[in-house]
């Protein structure tokens, strides 16, 4: 079915969080504003589906969502309005060692100081500093290059935040923060020996300590839902089935902006670009990729650590120095056998997960980009190795490389699932180096996606930014 030729002021192509956010901004404008979906259903990496066993409700991709609540666009949202429940496990993370104890990360501070030994009072006064600048600093953080609104907030942040996570946890000498911070900063998906690794764990520590790591209720979809139903309800309109592939059978616009990658971006509109865009685009850098697997459960994973089965993630890795030694070899194109692990056990904190007295375990390691490598084994044995008798309480199982990933999702290259490799180089020049980095070549022409500042996450505020671009060069309205 084609899309109606009608005129808009403007049309977002994909429908996931950033694009759902640039939507939203413009319609709020009084703008008419379409959204146009490939898949059959919105949200993109927002998705929850039954993949195991009848019942069993799975996060297809993205599951716990620190970012989410800490949006500061997300939070001016009525979403709650909109059937969107949070649910705050009791702890946001634990990390277990082999000697049976665990580091956590908790709401307080000084409860998860408790639990880091001698790190106790240099944990509580670094992240004390983080988390009284960071709502200074959030837009700015989560935003293009610009001048901050508080530069002595933004620098004593940033002093921190650009060096890598090998250096900065050498302000630890126990295992426990060390392997704590290790767990964090390899949300990065990059060797912890990068510049900029150390941001991405001080800012989901500042985000658990400010605002905790919620599951949303039902699934991942429902954030996906209520941000359609809000949209739809100050006007906008959703065409899903459609996928882009020539801009000429677009219905008329003035500003057309894409929740894609540079990949795909070249693909549809590449012949509207000058040379040296093309160029750069053609040049952008995808980083590693995930292997990930969903679990139906006939009980709770049996953690050794206690405080694991209070934690709504775990990070399983060890020491820190594990955790780099395997983020290295997957960066270089080997499989480490003990990788990094990020698991979640939604069932545990939401009943609507699983039919009663069962539960749910999500988990995904990071592999080369590309890899078709079955990681099954490895994750288990990890799981195994942290929680002996879990493998008795598996069900059934689903699994994804990274060419179902991205089957399932096209704005995961290769398994890439945070639009582009987030280190240093393309940390403020994602896409490419220029000063709006959500303007393309061709007026009227924009990218909105994790491929550019922020970068990956559930936060909305790279189609946000990306909004307030094109409100401002297409339609003179300019938002503070």
């Amino acid at each position: 079915m084609s899309l109606e030729k009608r005129d808009y002021d403007a049309i977002v192509v994909g429908s996931g969080p950033n694009g759902l956010a640039a939507a939203i901004l413009m319609q709020q404008q009084g703008l008419s504003v379409l959204v146009i979906e490939g898949k059959d259903k919105t949200g993109g990496g927002l998705a929850s589906e039954s993949l195991t066993l009848p019942g069993f409700v799975h996060d297809v991709c993205s599951a716990i969502h620190p970012m989410a609540v800490a949006s500061p666009f997300f939070k001016t949202l009525p979403l709650a309005a909109h059937g969107l429940e949070f649910i705050y496990p009791a702890l946001a993370a634990a990390h277990p060692f082999d000697d049976g104890t665990a580091a956590i990360l908790d709401q307080s501070i000084s409860h998860t100081a408790s639990f880091l030994g001698r790190d106790n009072h240099v944990y509580e006064k670094l992240m004390k500093s983080v988390i009284s600048d960071w709502p200074l600093i959030d837009r700015d953080a989560l935003g293009p290059l610009r001048l901050p609104s508080h530069p002595l907030a933004m620098a004593n942040f940033g002093l921190k935040a650009l060096t890598s996570a090998t250096y900065f946890v050498d302000h630890f000498k126990g295992q426990a923060a060390r392997g704590l911070f290790g767990g964090m900063a390899a949300h990065a998906i990059q060797p912890l020996s990068n510049l900029s690794t150390t941001a991405i764990g001080l800012v989901l520590m500042a985000t658990g300590h400010l605002k905790g790591w919620p599951i949303p209720k039902g699934g991942s979809v429902s954030i996906a839902n209520a941000l359609g139903s809000y949209f739809r309800s100050i006007g906008g309109t959703i065409e899903t089935g459609h996928f882009v592939t020539d801009l000429s059978k677009l219905p008329s616009a003035h500003a057309v902006l894409f929740d894609v990658t540079p990949k795909q971006l070249l693909k549809i509109a590449g012949h509207k670009f000058s040379n040296i865009y093309k160029w750069q685009l053609e040049r952008y850098r995808y980083g590693m990729g995930v292997f990930k697997i969903d679990w139906a459960l006939d009980e709770p994973i049996p953690f050794k650590a206690a405080a694991c089965r209070k934690a709504g993630t775990i990070h399983l890795g060890n020491t820190f120095e594990e955790i780099a030694e395997g983020e290295l070899m997957t960066s270089r194109g080997k499989q480490a056998e003990k990788p990094f692990v990020l698991l979640s056990q939604q069932s545990i904190f939401d009943s609507s997960r699983a039919p009663e007295r069962k539960h749910t375990g999500w988990a995904y390691c990071h592999v080369p980009n590309g890899s078709k490598q079955d990681m099954t084994a490895i994750i288990e044995n990890q799981v195994e190795r942290f929680a002996p008798g879990f493998k008795d309480v598996i069900l059934a199982r689903n699994t994804m490389n990274t060419e179902q990933m991205e089957a399932h999702n096209p704005n995961y290259i290769g398994g890439d699932i945070n639009g582009g490799i987030l280190d240093i180089r393309q940390l403020f020049t994602r896409p490419v180096l220029k000063w709006s980095p959500y303007k393309t070549s061709a007026k009227g022409l924009y990218i909105c996606s994790s491929s550019t500042p922020p970068g990956g996450g559930v936060h909305g505020m790279c189609g946000y930014n990306a909004a307030k671009t094109a409100l401002k060069d297409i339609f003179k309205i300019e938002i503070k």
